[in-house]
């Protein structure tokens, strides 16, 4: 028999969304560094292999101003995990960057610098941006087609390996650093795109892992093989059992017709947990949370996006609109949520499933928005995780919580000891670098003879 997987868990602090609850006293700030560090180090307390931080490239808007989160802020992901290398000791730092808009030569030189200074805990979570919208923020403006984004993408990241691998470690280890100009530290690497032509060296020498760790969370097809050629992790949005298995079912494919073994890229769908003393008290509080996420404004907005008009006439706890979106694709001001789906068809599937199910808009936007969370009390939800466990359809899961910075208190003390038990979560760090602390295998440093470490 098999033995099941021992899960890992990573953190994804979300910042600008309407998943976390802000009105509630308890909640902090989104841009104060100790949202941050306290988060961070609660999740370091549970032995997190990771904390995960988004990006946004613009201001986004709804209906032609400025979404009010956005305006509040949200920090650059590097510039806050250089911060938090400071403060925690174990814990991996991922890092959301944009293959279209960085150079990927600087762009790698920055995570070879995070990686170094927080001792080989650095991760890269790819993501590619091809929209103009987002594009008028950057002087190369939204070029890029949509059919070349994981194309360019591929190209950047081979790019920034390229250099993290350049490194002579057996230069940087001489005690004399005159020596190091009989020899080059560093072997040159050339960068070409399709958009950028760079030709540079390594400025730095490896970190105790070798080089960053990469994540990816795209499910196309595309967004899919990428991952199996490129990524040590997926993140998934396929939570449930069944999606679960049949995800991992089909990267482990693309994975092994890449050239790699099967289970190469780990899986964390993205999750939410909600717990309590019994079932019945933690479905309560979901229930709770549910209406403090999706308030009766934010119901609104989320069909105005849809819809493409004002729809502040309309009611939260009434029908959705009879009459059909004055637009026919929906766009990505507001988030890729949204992005290009069909507008009509989606209010068609939204008013249907209302008039089934007897929803107003408030209760349909909660509906929509539900899909992912285990609730329960610990021991109902470990036993759940257990079967995840048992089958081998996830490597871990990417917790968001619901309430910032202390949404995961109760995940850590009273969940983390009961997986323990069961023999399915790690009671210790396995090491001090992110790549130890996820099973991952090492990667080929540049060491004398090039041997693999």
């Amino acid at each position: 028999m098999t033995a099941p997987t021992v899960l890992r868990f990573g953190v994804f602090f979300q910042g600008v969304n309407f998943s976390t609850v802000w009105t509630e006293p308890e909640s902090g700030s989104q841009t104060d560094f100790e949202s941050f560090r306290r988060l961070a180090q609660t999740a370091e307390r549970g032995l997190f292999s990771a904390f995960f931080l988004g990006e946004g490239l613009r201001l986004r808007e709804h209906l032609g101003r400025l979404h009010e989160l956005d305006v509040a802020g949200r920090p650059d992901a590097q510039t806050q995990l250089a911060a938090l290398a400071a403060v925690t000791s174990h814990i991996g730092l991922v890092a959301t960057q944009n293959t279209t808009y960085n150079d990927p030569l600087d762009l790698a030189h920055r995570f070879a610098s995070l990686d170094l200074i927080s001792g080989g805990r650095a991760a890269w979570n790819v993501v590619t941006t091809d929209n103009a919208w987002t594009g008028e923020n950057f002087r190369r403006g939204g070029y890029l087609d949509h059919a070349d984004r994981y194309r360019h993408a591929e190209a950047v990241v081979e790019a920034a390996k390229a250099l993290w691998d350049a490194w002579h470690a057996e230069i940087a280890a001489r005690p004399d650093a005159a020596a190091w100009s009989d020899a080059v530290p560093s072997d040159e690497v050339e960068a070409r795109t399709g958009h950028y032509t760079a030709r540079g060296r390594s400025r730095l020498p490896q970190s105790p892992q070798g080089r960053p760790v990469i994540f990816q969370a795209g499910d196309s097809a595309e967004g899919r093989d990428f991952a199996a050629r490129q990524a040590d992790v997926i993140f998934s949005a396929h939570s449930a059992f069944d999606a679960a298995q049949t995800f991992a079912a089909d990267i482990r494919q693309r994975t092994l017709k890449a050239g790699r073994p099967a289970g190469d890229v780990k899986i964390f769908p993205g999750q939410e947990f909600i717990l309590a003393d019994t079932d019945a008290e933690a479905e309560e509080k979901a229930r709770w949370v549910r209406r403090h996420q999706v308030t009766p404004q934010t119901a609104i907005a989320f069909i105005e996006n849809v819809w493409g008009t004002d729809l502040s006439a309309f009611d939260p706890d009434g029908p959705l609109p009879g009459f059909d979106p004055v637009q026919e694709v929906t766009g990505e001001t507001r988030g890729a949520g949204f992005r290009a789906a069909q507008a009509k068809a989606t209010a068609d599937a939204w008013r249907e499933r209302a008039e089934t199910e007897g929803l107003s808009i408030r209760e349909l936007v909660i509906a929509l928005n539900s899909g992912r969370g285990f609730v329960g009390s610990p021991a109902t939800v470990a036993a759940t995780l257990q079967r995840y466990a048992d089958a081998g359809v996830v490597d871990g899961f990417n917790i968001t919580p619901w309430l910032v910075p202390s949404g995961l208190d109760d995940i850590v003390d009273r969940l983390v000891p009961e997986l323990q038990e069961r023999g399915i979560y790690p009671t210790e760090y396995a090491g001090s670098t992110l790549r130890e602390n996820l099973g991952l295998e090492p990667v080929a440093v540049r060491e004398e003879g090039r041997r693999t470490a």
